[in-house]
């Protein structure tokens, strides 16, 4: 019987986590599926990729703790082949008025825990001579955006940290890449009105936001072999917004 590929997917309640980890799923990928509170969802998305066969590990903690990534790792059945980093969330707000502790959270969960996590499983994928990292970053971590200058700040040091470390495993057989979504029907949006979605609908030229579904069948190509010369990018799907 041959070993099932290991996927750990962080923050796999969110809708592109869940998304992702759905697509995956197949009796060919044994996934552990990281989740920080809401345990009721993370059994459903775990439920769904039992019945298309995977075999599913659940694993909570707080990754804005500063032992967050160490008790994942404590928490991890087996190394890891494929690490999807998609855990995250919104922080609007004058810079002025953000605290210190919302800055090292919004800081821990963007950027020092993904960057702790890969250290923490490079030496297995370099010792396979095999590996594949996706990171979920934004759109402001390309262009930024005001009001959401911390948050565009993290992302932004998550992409130069995805092009950096490319370089350094590339030779090693290691894939490292991003995908930087614009507007996604996720529940990052609900903090918005009706009416004030809509203004932003009429920003993008495809006229809608995305669909979480649309960013894994992204994550899937980048984490197959089919991708194994695509290194180091930040994939911008947007609908060509900015």
């Amino acid at each position: 019987m041959s070993v099932r590929k290991h996927i750990l997917i962080t923050g796999a309640t969110g809708g592109v986590g869940a998304a992702t980890a759905i697509a995956l799923a197949s009796p060919e990928v044994l996934l552990s599926l990281h989740y920080h509170s809401n345990k009721e969802q993370a059994e459903d998305v775990s439920k769904a990729c039992r019945e298309l066969g995977a075999e599913v590990y659940l694993i909570q903690c707080n990754l804005r703790s500063s032992t967050g990534v160490d008790e994942l790792i404590e928490q991890l059945i087996m190394p890891v082949d494929t690490l999807i980093y998609t855990a995250g969330y919104s922080l609007q707000g004058l810079l002025t008025e953000l605290t210190d502790t919302e800055l090292t959270d919004l800081m821990s969960v963007h950027l020092f825990s993904p960057i702790k996590l890969t250290r923490a499983l490079l030496p297995h994928m370099i010792s396979k001579k095999v590996g594949k990292i996706m990171m979920l970053s934004s759109i402001w971590g390309v262009t930024g955006a005001s009001y959401e200058v911390a948050y565009s700040a993290a992302k932004g040091g998550l992409n130069s940290f995805v092009k950096a470390l490319a370089k350094e495993v590339a030779p090693s057989g290691i894939q490292v890449n991003a995908i930087a979504p614009g507007a996604l029907e996720t529940n990052m949006m609900a903090i918005y009105e009706p009416g004030e979605q809509q203004q932003l609908k009429d920003e993008i030229p495809a006229g809608r936001f995305g669909k979480p579904e649309e960013i894994a069948d992204a994550v899937l190509f980048l984490v197959s072999e089919q991708s194994n010369y695509i290194n180091g990018q930040i994939i911008e799907i947007n609908g060509a917004w900015h």
